[in-house]
């Protein structure tokens, strides 16, 4: 132990320069990290200052409720545009039409039958009958494809080509 004593005291001189050289350097390094944490701070703040000195953090929020106002507008949207498929289904999207002669005797295809129809099949069929003394108009209701009264070729023809048509 007196060893190390008598080492410690002879090179004393050596050990307290290399000491201060170490402190002077662990100084160096100190002054130069702070003014890079200087410089980073700010940074940091003109970061968080954002434009027009609005607040990083606030313009975040603010943008973060309007997506989630966007989002329920979105939401409120589709569900609307649900209701209205779903109304648009008891609207008319199915019509088919035919002319024909329904005499021999009359020169053109001036009689008709036509199918108008929803998406459930409901709907009318309205006949038109021309003749050379007279013209005769018949509607005959559809209630999920079938009528309750009898339906001629034509428009038996007419309903089932209004049924099978795409909405």
């Amino acid at each position: 132990m007196d060893s190390i004593i008598n080492i410690i005291n002879e090179y004393s001189i050596f050990i307290i320069i290399g000491l201060a050289i170490i402190t002077l350097l662990l100084f160096i390094i100190t002054m130069i990290l702070l003014v890079s944490v200087k410089k980073l701070e700010k940074k940091y703040r003109k970061m968080m200052r954002g434009v027009n000195n609005k607040n990083l953090e606030q313009m975040l929020n603010d943008n973060l409720d309007n997506i989630e106002k966007a989002l329920n507008k979105s939401q409120e949207a589709i569900d609307e545009c649900k209701n209205i498929s779903q109304e648009l289904k008891g609207c008319v999207n199915k019509v088919a039409i035919m002319r024909y002669k329904a005499f021999e005797d009359v020169g053109s295809d001036l009689s008709f039958s036509i199918a108008i129809l929803d998406s459930y099949n409901d709907g009318v069929i309205i006949t038109g009958i021309y003749s050379r003394h007279d013209s005769t108009t018949y509607a005959k209701p559809i209630d999920k494809g079938i009528s309750r009264y009898d339906l001629s070729e034509e428009e038996l023809h007419v309903l089932n080509e209004a049924i099978n048509s795409k909405n």
